[in-house]
């Protein structure tokens, strides 16, 4: 039997960052991105709006020692029917290769894992576009193989079902150091609530000690209708 995304995530002290595209039990699209921190530095974000997608900033700028690998914006929007989101800078590497006229895999092939040794956290990554005529979506995790060699893995759902997600994360646990998510992206149910009851259960099944900011779409195509939610721990 399929887990919902709450039973998968709760009781995990640490996945890291975790990214979850599916279609809601009423068919309509949904993207949930959320962030967690175990250093004053990485907890010391927020979400904040920017021209239709997100972008992280300090909570307190004073306290911000290293922007390179937090600060970014998770969440691009393309055009009305794509919409892009990572866990690293790599979200305008995709933006400008669309632009460009290439692809979502043609970008993050020119993208590794990031240089945080020993951990070599992943870049995940996803695409959502959506249409009058339904959904698809594609997932990647770049993570680091033997001799911390690249490895590239790409991952395509065309047509999901009504209440079908696919969830990825940077990290399996909490360790030292932290090992990286291992496999394909995990299939979870959705349940069938609105957007704030998903969104508060989300955000509940993270652990409290770690949870930073939480990020949930639900596009309804039919409807030209887009639904958002943010949730800081520092509000």
């Amino acid at each position: 039997m399929t887990k919902t995304i709450f039973d998968l995530l709760s009781g995990n002290p640490y996945p890291g960052r975790g990214i979850l595209l599916g279609c809601t039990a009423g068919g309509r699209a949904l993207i949930a991105y959320f962030i967690m921190g175990r250093s004053e530095n990485s907890r010391n974000r927020v979400f904040t709006e920017k021209d239709g997608g997100i972008i992280t900033e300090a909570f307190d700028a004073s306290k911000l020692t290293d922007p390179s690998l937090i600060i970014y914006a998770p969440v691009r929007v393309f055009d009305s029917e794509t919409t892009i989101v990572t866990n690293g800078d790599q979200t305008d590497t995709v933006f400008n290769a669309l632009a460009a006229g290439r692809t979502f895999e043609d970008a993050l092939r020119t993208r590794t894992f990031e240089p945080d040794r020993p951990n070599f956290t992943p870049r995940i990554s996803g695409l959502l576009k959506v249409t009058d005529c339904g959904m698809d979506y594609k997932l990647s995790i770049l993570k680091a193989g033997l001799n911390e060699s690249p490895l590239h893995f790409f991952f395509d759902y065309a047509a999901p079902q009504p209440g079908e997600g696919h969830f990825i994360s940077t990290y399996i646990t909490d360790d030292d150091p932290l090992p990286s998510f291992t496999g394909e992206p995990i299939p979870v149910g959705l349940g069938s609530e609105n957007i704030d009851s998903f969104t508060a259960k989300l955000w509940n099944a993270l652990d409290p000690d770690n949870h930073v900011s939480l990020f949930v779409r639900i596009i309804d195509a039919a409807k030209d209708e887009v639904q958002t939610r943010i949730v800081n721990k520092h509000s």
